[in-house]
């Protein structure tokens, strides 16, 4: 596909849903013209040692690295340290692989050396042979908490990776968020850009962790790009994850129509699944022009379609 005039393309990301659309735009565009504002509200420190897990996601799948059986973590990584740890009593619950650790460990010294979390996750990427741009939401401390039945909160990775996700979900405090600073570039970022996409994300806690840090919603009200939300639910339940839980939680319908109601205001158009077709109209009463296609990326042909339909859909609404 010709680029064309449309410059920059900035992506909101967060997860696997992200990570498979971005190997799909960087295809569709220059990969050095694509910057992704990834989520940071993920990151927790396991093992002592700072993870990242979105960051590290779309790094991987990028760098062509990603274990694609499990969407996350490095292709064929072995788990002797995980193991050994184990076996010493600890808990062991969240499955970070020996490469995916020395990668993280390198964060933290970095991290305690003074360097920022942009400046590592540049290193990185550039470690790997990544053209695209990576930039965190922020490099303050964001954690997303999910707050379940019975006044219980807990971090959104022990949610996920080590209660198996839960229906009991009664909201999500993203006061963290609020209260941060965007990294080192962001700002600038969605300035410049030509395009912006809003990948196919969980929408509450991947996408909306970026613009709850105060700043960049309104820079992106601010920015003349077009901007182009893409639905994470296909068939009224999403491709992977918990995100129909998560939505439930704060009472938002799960279907395309949901989702793009939570954009309303923020994208001007909305790619979603052929077998969603029927809600076209409901959505494009939301004030969003609409794209209707198969959104489910099975393989990089398959993501580098979606991705050209949310970029030719940009162009429409220039």
């Amino acid at each position: 596909m010709s680029h064309g005039p449309r410059g920059a393309v900035v992506a909101l990301a967060g997860g696997v849903g992200a990570a498979r659309l971005l190997r799909g735009l960087v295809r569709a565009v220059p990969a050095a013209d694509v910057t992704a504002i990834v989520n940071t509200g993920d990151d927790a420190e396991f093992y002592g040692v700072h993870v990242s897990p979105d960051l590290d996601i779309v790094t991987y799948t990028l760098a062509g690295a990603v274990d694609t059986q499990k969407g996350y973590g490095l292709a064929g990584d072995s788990t002797t340290v995980v193991d050994q740890l184990g076996a010493l009593g600890h808990e062991v619950w969240f499955r970070l692989g020996d490469r995916d650790l020395a990668h993280s460990l390198h964060r933290t010294l970095r991290l305690r050396a003074g360097a920022g979390l942009a400046e590592i996750a540049d290193e990185l990427r550039r470690h790997l042979g990544v053209a695209t741009r990576i930039l965190p939401m922020s490099e303050d401390p964001c954690p997303t908490l999910v707050e379940l039945s019975g006044g219980h909160t807990v971090h959104f990775e022990e949610y996920l990776a080590r209660d198996g996700a839960p229906d009991d979900v009664q909201g999500v405090d993203l006061s963290a968020a609020q209260r941060a600073r965007p990294a080192p570039g962001v700002i600038e970022a969605i300035r410049s850009a030509g395009v912006i996409v809003v990948c196919p994300s969980n929408p509450v806690v991947s996408i909306g962790p970026v613009l709850a840090i105060p700043g960049i919603r309104d820079a992106i009200a601010a920015s003349s790009a077009p901007v182009v939300a893409v639905s994470p639910i296909v068939g009224g339940a999403p491709i992977k994850g918990p995100a129909d839980r998560l939505l439930r939680g704060i009472g938002v319908e799960v279907s395309a129509k949901g989702v793009a109601g939570l954009y309303t205001g923020l994208a001007g158009g909305f790619v979603f699944d052929e077998r969603d077709a029927e809600q076209a109209a409901a959505i494009e009463d939301l004030g969003l022009r609409t794209r209707v296609v198969d959104t489910v990326m099975v393989d990089l042909a398959a993501s580098t379609r979606l991705a050209e339909a949310a970029l030719e859909l940009a162009d429409e609404l220039r």
